[in-house]
C-alpha cells in the first residue's frame, strides 16, 4: 500500500498543502514549528479518522477557520485468483487500484468518504489503510498507566480485525451503561438484579471474545518484538512482556464466578471493578521492570521495537504493508541505534516510510553512511518544510 498524494485544507497550521510522495523512505526535514508532525498526523487521520495525539476533531481545524479537509490518494495492491481472470493460464495476477480518501470536519461533524467503499459508520474504515506511528511521546507507554498500553494493543488488533474493533466498541458501551446503572442505584438507594444481569451477560460475552483475541495476537507479536529489539540492541539485552489479565489469573472458565463475586464491591465503588478493561502489559528488561530499571535509551529502544513489531504483525496478518510514520525518533538514541534503525526501515520489506527530523544534516549523514555500507538502492525522497507563521 502506498500513499501517493495528500492534500490539506485548514489542517492545524496548514492553510493549503499538496504533496506527492515517493515509494520508499520519505524524509520530512525542517525546523521545529514547520509542520512536520502535523503532516504525519494528517496521514494518521486518513487511516483512523482522528488525531494520533488525542485532539478533538475541532482542535485540528486551523485557527479562525470553520472546517478542515484531508484528501489522500492511495495505491493498493490486489491479488486476483482464477475466478477473477479471463484466462486460466496463470494462477494469480497482481492488480493495482487507486483509492481516494477524504476526511473532513465541519461544524463539529466528522465525515470520512472513500472512492471504493460506502461506510455506515467511521469504525468500518479502520484497518483498510493500516498505519503505525511512532513519536517521542510514545515512551508514555512505559511510564503511564495501563490505559495507554491497552490503547496501544487495541490500536494494532483493531487494524487487523474489524470484528475485534466492533466487539471492543460494544464492550465499552455496555461498560459505560453498567457503570451509569450502578451509580443510579447508589444515588436512589435501589437495586434491580435483573437489569444488572442483562448487562453482565453481554459484557462477559464480549469480554471473553476480546480476551481470546488479545491472547492470540500476543502469541504472534511477542517473538517478532523480541527479534526487533535484539537487532536494535545488537543482542545486548533480553526483553519480554507479560500479559496481565483477570481472565488468566482466575482461569477463563471461572471468570464469570469471579466477576459476580465482585458485585458488592462494584456497588460500593459505583463502577465495574473486573473485566478486560483492567488488562495490562508489563514490559520487562532482563526479567525486571523496564519502567523501574530501564534507562531512557533502553525505554526508547523498547518502544521502537514495539512499533516495528506492530508494523510487521499487521503486515503478516493482513498481507498489506502498512504506512510507517516516524516522528522525531532520534532523541535519546545513541549513534549506533540511530544507524541500526535507519538500516531497518530503509529496507524494501518496510515499503513506504515517513520520517521527520529537525536536524537535516544528521539524517542526510546517516542515510549516506547506510547507502555506502549496504549499497542499498531503495528510493529515498527528501522534503524540506519551511516554518509556517
Amino acid at each position: 500500500m502506498l500513499l501517493e498524494k495528500i492534500h490539506l485544507i485548514n489542517f492545524k497550521n496548514y492553510e493549503l498543502l499538496e504533496m506527492t510522495f515517493g515509494n520508499g523512505l520519505n524524509c520530512i526535514l525542517g525546523n521545529n514549528g514547520s509542520g512536520k508532525t502535523n503532516l504525519l498526523d494528517a496521514i494518521y487521520c486518513l487511516a483512523f479518522t482522528k488525531s494520533y495525539f488525542g485532539l478533538t476533531d475541532t482542535q485540528n481545524i486551523r485557527h479562525s477557520e470553520s472546517f478542515l479537509v484531508v484528501n489522500g490518494s492511495f495505491k493498493k495492491e490486489y491479488h486476483l485468483d482464477n475466478d477473477d481472470l479471463d484466462t486460466n493460464l496463470v494462477e494469480f495476477q497482481t492488480d493495482f487500484q487507486t483509492e481516494n480518501i477524504a476526511f473532513g470536519v465541519r461544524e463539529g461533524k466528522k465525515t470520512i468518504k472513500s472512492s471504493v467503499n460506502n461506510y455506515q459508520k467511521p469504525s468500518q474504515h479502520i484497518g483498510l489503510y493500516p498505519v503505525v506511528m511512532l513519536t517521542p511521546y510514545d515512551t508514555d507507554l512505559v511510564r503511564e498507566g495501563s490505559e495507554e498500553r491497552r490503547k496501544f494493543l487495541d490500536g494494532i488488533i483493531s487494524q487487523i480485525s474489524n470484528e475485534y474493533l466492533q466487539n471492543l466498541l460494544k464492550y465499552n458501551h455496555l461498560l459505560k451503561e453498567r457503570n451509569i446503572t450502578l451509580k443510579r442505584f447508589a444515588e436512589k438507594n435501589t437495586f434491580d438484579a435483573i437489569l444488572l444481569e442483562s448487562f453482565d451477560e453481554r459484557l462477559l460475552e464480549k469480554g471473553k471474545l476480546i480476551f481470546e483475541e488479545r491472547k492470540r495476537f500476543l502469541s504472534i507479536f511477542l517473538p517478532i518484538f523480541q527479534e526487533f529489539y535484539q537487532i536494535l540492541s545488537e543482542n545486548n539485552e533480553i526483553v519480554s512482556l507479560d500479559y496481565q489479565t483477570q481472565y488468566i489469573q482466575n482461569n477463563q472458565e471461572d471468570f464469570t464466578v469471579f466477576f459476580k463475586k465482585n458485585l458488592q464491591k462494584d456497588r460500593l465503588l459505583m463502577r465495574t471493578s473486573t473485566g478486560i478493561h483492567k488488562d495490562d502489559l508489563e514490559f520487562l528488561l532482563e526479567k525486571r521492570s523496564l519502567r523501574k530499571f530501564g534507562s531512557q535509551g533502553q525505554q526508547k529502544t523498547y518502544v521502537i521495537a514495539l512499533k516495528l513489531a506492530a508494523f510487521a504483525t499487521i503486515k503478516q496478518e493482513k498481507n498489506i504493508c502498512p504506512l510507517l510514520l516516524l516522528d522525531d525518533i532520534f532523541d535519546k538514541l545513541d549513534a549506533k541505534r540511530m544507524q541500526k534503525l535507519l538500516q531497518i526501515v530503509s529496507c524494501a520489506p518496510f515499503g513506504q516510510v515517513f520520517l521527520t527530523d529537525a536536524n537535516p544534516e544528521r539524517t542526510k549523514a546517516l542515510l549516506k553512511e547506510i547507502k555506502q555500507e549496504t549499497k542499498q538502492e531503495n528510493e529515498i525522497s527528501t522534503f524540506i518544510l519551511e516554518k509556517i507563521i
